[in-house]
């Protein structure tokens, strides 16, 4: 848990902060009904959603350590891309 701050606007400024103090780099961005902050460390990254109603959820991706060639790049717009 963060703290025992109940505004959920606050609880996103004191997690801001607290990734401020740690020098720890991120990047905002609105999706669905939230703001999500996402935090990249060696071989992870995190995201973190801030909803209107206070609800928090945190989404962890761990590298596998595995490199690809780039023969993966098509299969990335096969599997995901509008074709």
């Amino acid at each position: 848990m963060l703290t025992p701050i109940e505004s959920p606007f606050k609880k996103l400024l004191f997690f801001l902060q607290r990734l401020d103090d740690a020098k720890l780099r991120y990047k905002s961005d609105h999706v669905r009904d939230a703001i999500m902050i996402s935090v990249t460390v060696p071989d992870e990254r995190w995201e973190v959603e801030f909803f209107e109603d206070g609800l928090i959820e945190v989404e962890r991706f761990i590298s596998t350590g595995t490199m690809e060639n780039e023969d993966m790049i098509e299969r990335l717009f096969i599997r995901f891309g509008d074709n």
